[in-house]
C-alpha cells in the first residue's frame, strides 16, 4: 500500500490553524467524530457529534458551579455545550494562538465569557494550582501530546480528589495487519498526532497517575464513519484545500480520510475515570 502525501506541519498548532479551518468550514464547529447508534442510523453529522459530546458531559457527571478544565479545547464548541447544559465554569487550553482567540469570541458572542474562558497553555506544563479543578475532559486531544503519562500527571494534579475525567480519543486496535500500519504510521507522520495509544496503554497509565473507576469503552464501530462523512463533507470545499496543499495532495488527502474510515486497526474509545 502506498499513500502518496508530504508530511503536514509537525506542529499541533499549525495543523489545526491550517488545514483544520479548511475542516472546519467544511465539517461545522464541532473538530471531533461523531457517534451513529447503529448502522441504521443516519443522522446529521451536526447531530452525531453532539451526540458524542453529550455522552462527555455525562460521563463528567458536573455539578453546577463546578470548575472544569478542558485539555485541548479547539475553539471551545463542546465546553459551550457543556457550560449550558451543566451549569459549570469551564476553563479551555490549548496550544494554538488562533483557536483561543475563536473561542473566547464564540463565549462572548455566546453571552457565556463570564462561564467559559480559553487560553494558550501547555497540557503537559499547566500553572493551575494543585486540586483547583473538580473535573476535567481531554476531547480528541490526548493523541497529540508528546507524553500522555505526563498529560495524565498533570490532570491528576489539579484535579481534586474525587474529579471527575472523561477522555475520547483515536487509538489503535490490534493485531496490526502491515496494510493497517501503514495507515497508522501516516497519521502520526502528518497530522502532528505523537501516538495511538491501545486500551490496555490507557488502562496502565490512568492506573499509574492515580485515577480509579476507569471505565473504558471501544466505541469503533459506532464512530468509524466519521471520516468518510468528514472527506464528502470536505470535498465541497475542495478549491480551498487545493489552494493551500496543491490538486494532488488534495486528492491524496481525501483518499486516505476515506481509506482510514475502513482500516479496522483505528479505532475509537471513550472512558471515564476518578482521581482518587
Amino acid at each position: 500500500m502506498t499513500l502518496e502525501q508530504s508530511p503536514a506541519p509537525s506542529d499541533v498548532a499549525d495543523v489545526y490553524d491550517g488545514i483544520g479551518q479548511i475542516y472546519g468550514s467544511a465539517w461545522g464547529p464541532n473538530y471531533h467524530y461523531g457517534y451513529w447508534e447503529n448502522d441504521d442510523d443516519h443522522s446529521s453529522i451536526e447531530v452525531a457529534t453532539d451526540r458524542l459530546t453529550d455522552m462527555m458531559i455525562s460521563g463528567l457527571s458536573a455539578e453546577p458551579g463546578q470548575r472544569v478544565l478542558d485539555v485541548g479545547c479547539g475553539i471551545g464548541h463542546p465546553a459551550l455545550r457543556l457550560v449550558r447544559t451543566s451549569d459549570v465554569n469551564v476553563v479551555g487550553i490549548s496550544v494554538s494562538h488562533v483557536q483561543v482567540a475563536r473561542a473566547n469570541e464564540l463565549a462572548a458572542e455566546a453571552g457565556l465569557a463570564d462561564k467559559a474562558t480559553f487560553q494558550f497553555t501547555d497540557a503537559m506544563d499547566m500553572s493551575f494550582p494543585d486540586g483547583s479543578f473538580d473535573a476535567a475532559w481531554a476531547f480528541e486531544s490526548m493523541w497529540h501530546m508528546p507524553d500522555r503519562g505526563q498529560v495524565l500527571s498533570e490532570i491528576a494534579r489539579v484535579l481534586r480528589p474525587g474529579g471527575r475525567l472523561a477522555i475520547a480519543d483515536v487509538i489503535e486496535r490490534g493485531p496490526v495487519s502491515p496494510e493497517g500500519r501503514v495507515v497508522l504510521d501516516h497519521v502520526c507522520e502528518n497530522y502532528a498526532v505523537k501516538s495511538l495509544a491501545t486500551i490496555d496503554e490507557y488502562r496502565t497509565e490512568l492506573a499509574a497517575n492515580g485515577f480509579v473507576d476507569v471505565e473504558i469503552r471501544d466505541i469503533s464501530a459506532n464512530s468509524c464513519r466519521t471520516l468518510a462523512v468528514m472527506a464528502d463533507a470536505v470535498e465541497t470545499e475542495r478549491d480551498k484545500l487545493v489552494a493551500l496543499v496543491g490538486e494532488e495532495q488534495a486528492t491524496s488527502l481525501l483518499d486516505f480520510m476515506r481509506l482510514s474510515a475502513v482500516t479496522p486497526e483505528q479505532g475509537y474509545l471513550y472512558l471515564t475515570a476518578t482521581r482518587a
